[in-house]
């Protein structure tokens, strides 16, 4: 039988500047996420659409969960494989398309992982991994947009 896993947070608004949403000008869009045990995250609306710049948005949280989660899918495998990572980073971005009524969605998303394994003989065999991560990456399974890849595989110390 299939385990499930339960998540819980708590997103609470903190903008409300004094007459709370008396008009579309005269709320913050600043929030905190929260949840047991952890710091609260900041949180705001995209600048595009009245938050603040300090502040971490949606579209960002959703690009960051995709990369999270491809590295975090990426390096279980290698471990497995017995391909040694000894450094990662993902320069992601991704692209949201307004619908001009008010709404909008994600049209894609680029991860550029920049991988360091520790030997030449790795380098094939953790390019390749890149797919197999993607293919068991929970977050990425759950989207309607592409979720492409372009991976950069080096040598440490190369």
């Amino acid at each position: 039988m299939p385990r499930e896993h339960h998540y819980r947070t708590t997103v609470t608004w903190t903008g409300n500047n004094g007459t709370g949403t008396s008009n579309y000008r005269a709320y913050g869009r600043d929030h905190e996420v929260s949840a047991e045990g952890l710091p609260p995250l900041p949180g705001t609306a995209d600048p595009a659409f009245r938050g603040t710049a300090d502040r971490w948005n949606p579209e960002q949280l959703l690009l960051a969960s995709l990369a999270q989660c491809h590295m975090l899918s990426y390096l279980a495998l290698c471990a497995l494989a017995g391909v040694v990572v000894t450094g990662y980073a993902d320069d992601a971005a991704g692209t949201m398309a307004e619908d001009g009524k008010g709404g909008g969605r994600f049209t894609e998303v680029l991860l550029r992982p920049r991988v360091e394994v520790a030997s030449a003989d790795d380098v094939e065999r953790a390019r390749a991994l890149h797919h197999d991560a993607h293919e068991k990456c929970f977050i990425a399974n759950s989207v309607n947009f592409p979720v492409r890849h372009e991976a950069v595989v080096t040598v440490r110390g190369a």
